[in-house]
């Protein structure tokens, strides 16, 4: 991975994800691992996000102004989403991964067509000691199967009513977990190696940049403004994602 080439395409790509990931708060892995598997296999692509993923969703994390309300309501679905992360990681190389892939990027889709539309998916405060932990599993399964955090957990998070700042900041907190858990995960599978970890680092800079930039665009949004904004990045995320699976099941 010395290539000049691959290097300078690497840090072109953490500098756009993060700049979706500042404008919408989340996009950073769904568009580096699209972009990077058209160089690299997906788990080298997968390993080379973590340390960028991390440090941009904790960066995320630490601002808004709602973390304890935060920790406080949501612990039971973090956790649950960062401890199943292994089970997904340790089925990596057993699955069909285009067509999982295809059929998240199809859930993505069709839930931010709807939202579009009208339609509000709503989960009542009552119900979320159980669906929390159950959202948090399936979302814990999935990152480490896929690399990708969103499904359901930003689901999840917008279903619980949270505003726009603390939606973001709560994803932050997700996605943060997730993607430290992931690269316990891909270490331990001897999926992480020194050279693979020291490009990660590298790509900080130029995904920080990009997310500064992509959070100073969301600031002059307003909140019905970004509501829009952000189910259309999930609806292109969805597409983008249906695109490169069917790529790589051709």
């Amino acid at each position: 991975m010395t290539d000049p080439f691959i290097i300078a395409a690497i840090g072109a790509v953490f500098l756009l994800a993060g700049g979706v990931k500042g404008l919408i708060g989340l996009g950073l892995p769904t568009v580096s691992l699209g972009l990077l598997t058209v160089l690299l296999d997906l788990t080298t692509a997968m390993a080379l996000l973590t340390l960028p993923a991390a440090a941009t969703n904790l960066w995320q994390a630490a601002v808004g102004g709602h973390a304890r309300m935060i920790v406080r309501r949501l612990w039971p679905f973090m956790l649950a989403a960062t401890i199943t992360v292994w089970l997904g990681a340790l089925a990596l190389t057993r699955v069909d991964l285009a067509l999982l892939s295809a059929l998240l990027g199809l859930i993505l889709v069709a839930y931010a067509g709807l939202s579009l539309g009208g339609w509000r998916f709503a989960i009542p405060a009552q119900a979320e000691g159980w669906a929390g932990p159950l959202f948090g599993s399936v979302n814990g399964v999935l990152t480490g199967m896929t690399g990708s955090f969103v499904v359901p957990g930003v689901l999840y998070l917008q279903a619980i009513g949270l505003g726009r700042d603390a939606l973001v900041q709560a994803m932050g907190f997700l996605f943060g977990a997730s993607a430290l858990a992931l690269a316990v995960a891909l270490g331990g599978s001897g999926l992480f190696a020194r050279e693979t970890g020291m490009v990660s680092a590298a790509a900080l800079v130029p995904a920080l940049i990009g997310m500064a930039i992509g959070q100073r665009m969301r600031r002059r949004l307003s909140e019905e403004r970004f509501r829009r904004v952000f189910f259309v990045g999930i609806l292109a995320l969805g597409a983008y994602i249906i695109a490169a699976a069917a790529l790589d099941g051709a």
